[in-house]
């Protein structure tokens, strides 16, 4: 899992806002499902879950404003 976490990290910005779109915002749920499940961390699988359910058309718009600003994914610490 850490592999795939530092895989995903390492992707450049430009690719990052696209999987962001409304459509692929899957993937950013499902890389928080992951990084929740390596890090023992039940905030960000819960953020995960809510991801997988409302991302794909409500959140996307986070996952989009916080790539610009910070240019990481947003997770919980």
């Amino acid at each position: 899992m850490e592999e795939f976490i530092n895989k995903v990290d390492e992707l450049p910005l430009w690719l990052k806002i696209v999987l962001s779109l409304p459509v692929l915002d899957w993937f950013w749920a499902v890389y928080r499902l992951i990084y929740g499940i390596s890090k023992n961390s039940v905030s960000n699988i819960v953020l995960g879950i809510v991801w997988l359910v409302f991302g794909g058309w409500i959140l996307c718009i986070v996952d989009i404003i916080y790539f610009a600003l910070y240019k990481k994914v947003l997770v919980l610490s």
